[in-house]
């Protein structure tokens, strides 16, 4: 017995020696830097301003190559040099690293310009790839005036040191079906269908009627067999085949219903008439297709050819819902350890820069075309305001105020002992507030 507790100390031992028990906070980092900031620009590589020039036919602004170098320091007299967290603090200073991105301007498909520029600054996780301490031995740590023992997993804002704080959350793309506790249906089917900037709720109901229902953005409460035809799975046989149920009587009431919607245009005109849309027929398919292929299941895909495998995804969630309201399954449980996952600090920042981007974007567009409109035609050097970007970082990660009306995300260390840090930088939060009364999600789960 005592030789096996010391061999699972020696391993404990081996294992921390080589990894840092904050090792999955400055990996997630990691990533976002190298690989969500890319795809955000990705997300919005092209702008057009809709104002442009008189004698331009079109006119477009391509954002290309983003990278971060490593953190530095502007001095009063306008040189430039590496700064070390240290000094970070004792200077009031934030720990940051200046972002750079290839930005050309394209008139009638021809570059007009095209250059790099700093976009702002974004604050570096101490010991991550991007920070000036990664790999640095015990003795030079020392010399640099770091505590060796220090794990790093935290930011410096205007000499702060802060840390953002691993958030426990619902997974994404999965439907979970439970009983309602209010509303006219006995069952409620949702899932949070999300993609880059996109993360839009989608709930499925079963009301008196005996119809199925699909309720999403901007629509509310439609038929979900017409949906399945507009997205071009039109025969009832294959529909019943993709659902797929030992007893289909209540797919048969919701085909039945809608037997005259023979082809995908009818069951789009119907879609559109559903949602609101009172525009001439062609128009109206063209709208209804557009809120489809952007709003609904965007994880999927949002282009026309995802349409189809959208459409089987609705046969299996239906036949999932079909299941667990008649009692086939038991009812989802969303306190289970596989429906849960974790937004570490490079997923919150990720969330924190797809918005700020978009308000960078629009200030771009604004000042762009405020400039065309006095008779000028801009280079686009002058309308990309770099602090703009740095400021709305610095303000979310000082005050700890977040995207989605989050609050407290980014917290000060609490330094009073070195297992109160380390606690601290480990730590997992609920987003469920204290005022609420779910015993069940407060309880230990089993999993």
């Amino acid at each position: 017995m005592a030789q096996a507790t010391n061999m699972a100390q020696t391993l404990i031992r081996r294992y921390f020696a080589e990894h840092s028990i904050v090792e999955a906070s400055i990996n997630s980092f990691n990533l976002f830097v190298e690989e969500t900031l890319p795809a955000i620009i990705e997300e919005n590589k092209e702008v057009e301003p809709t104002i442009i020039p008189a004698n331009v036919e079109e006119f477009k602004i391509r954002l290309d190559k983003i990278w971060v170098t490593k953190p530095e320091i502007t001095e009063a007299d306008g040189s430039t040099r590496a700064i070390y967290p240290v000094e970070a603090k004792l200077r009031k200073l934030s720990y940051a690293a200046p972002i750079f991105m290839e930005v050309s301007a394209l008139i009638n498909g021809v570059p007009r310009e095209s250059f790099k520029t700093q976009i702002g600054s974004l604050p570096i996780m101490l010991k991550s790839k991007f920070c000036h301490l990664h790999n640095l031995s015990r003795d030079e740590l020392i010399e640099k005036g770091e505590d060796p023992t220090d794990p790093g997993g935290y930011f410096v804002i205007n000499g702060t040191e802060k840390v953002i704080v691993t958030i426990e959350d619902l997974a994404s793309n999965r439907l979970m079906v439970e009983k309602a506790s209010m509303g006219i249906s006995k069952y409620v089917g949702k899932m949070f269908s999300e993609r880059g900037s996109y993360k839009i709720p989608h709930t499925f109901e079963k009301l008196k009627d005996n119809i199925f229902y699909l309720s999403f953005t901007r629509v509310k409460r439609i038929p979900i067999i017409p949906l399945i035809k507009a997205l071009g799975l039109v025969k009832d046989e294959e529909i019943m085949r993709f659902i797929d149920l030992p007893n289909n009587s209540e797919v048969i009431i919701n085909l039945y219903d809608f037997i005259d919607i023979k082809n995908s245009e009818d069951a789009l005109d119907f879609v559109s008439k559903a949602i609101g849309i009172s525009q001439t027929r062609e128009i109206r398919l063209e709208r209804s297709q557009e809120i489809l292929d952007k709003y609904l299941l965007p994880h999927v895909g949002g282009e026309p050819e995802d349409r189809l495998t959208k459409a089987h995804n609705l046969c299996k969630y239906l036949r999932r819902f079909i299941m667990i309201s008649s009692g086939m399954i038991p009812q989802d449980d969303k306190d289970h350890f596989m429906n849960k996952r974790l937004k570490m600090p490079g997923d919150l920042l990720g969330d924190l820069f797809r918005l700020n981007m978009k308000v960078l974007i629009g200030d771009m567009l604004y000042n762009f075309q405020r400039i065309v409109k006095r008779g000028k035609f801009p280079s686009i050097r002058v309308i990309i305001r770099e602090k703009l970007l740095t400021q709305k970082v610095y303000s979310s990660m000082a005050t700890g105020n977040w995207v989605g009306g989050r609050t407290g995300v980014c917290q000060r260390i609490e330094r009073l002992n070195f297992i109160q840090t380390q606690s601290h930088l480990q730590r997992v939060v609920s987003p469920l507030s204290s005022s609420q009364e779910n015993f069940q999600a407060r309880a230990l789960h089993s999993t």
